[in-house]
């Protein structure tokens, strides 16, 4: 297991901050309702469990970094996502967008006992989309860690993609 970008494995017992942010979310990263994030896509061949930590594990080094509650946000970056259907099939009274964080906390909320750091950054990950500002310093990073992943997550995809091109490939231009 391991964060998109990173050569840490996160499993990894000997590497005392893999077993730190593993400890961060020991309780909650073997739930069905969380393993289940693996059936679905995020970004392109991205599954939404791999998203949440790459977003659960890069906000949690920022926030450490930071001196900030790099505890919660990791905790709140695996549930960020947690609702389990496809977006692009099921219809919801709002845009995705807005409906899905909402759906988060709620099945969050269902599955484990949030502080009020961790309900705010699930609740706005999606600012400026969110209907309120983050309240928290941890929220704001949770929601710009979350869109970096998304960009990376395209961008790795879109490479692997790319590379796997005839025309682009070693030889394919003659001099």
């Amino acid at each position: 297991m391991k964060a998109i970008w990173s050569k840490r494995r996160l499993t990894n017992n000997d590497d005392e901050l893999a077993q730190e942010f593993m400890e961060c979310i020991k309780d909650i990263i073997h739930l069905d309702e969380v393993k289940q994030l693996d059936n679905f896509v995020q970004h392109c061949n991205t599954s939404r469990l791999q998203h949440s930590l790459n977003v659960a594990y890069y906000s949690f080094l920022w926030a450490k970094r930071k001196g900030l509650d790099y505890k919660s946000v990791a905790r709140a970056g695996i549930l960020h996502d947690l609702y389990l259907y496809d977006w692009r099939k099921v219809e919801t009274e709002q845009h995705h967008a807005f409906h899905h964080p909402k759906e988060a906390l709620k099945n969050a909320q269902t599955l484990t006992e949030l502080n009020e750091i961790e309900k705010d950054a699930i609740k706005n990950h999606m600012w400026p989309l969110s209907e309120s500002f983050p309240k928290y310093k941890e929220s704001y990073i949770l929601s710009w860690v979350d869109k970096y992943c998304a960009v990376a997550e395209v961008a790795v995809q879109g490479y692997r993609s790319i590379s796997k091109m005839k025309m682009f490939s070693k030889g394919a231009i003659s001099e």
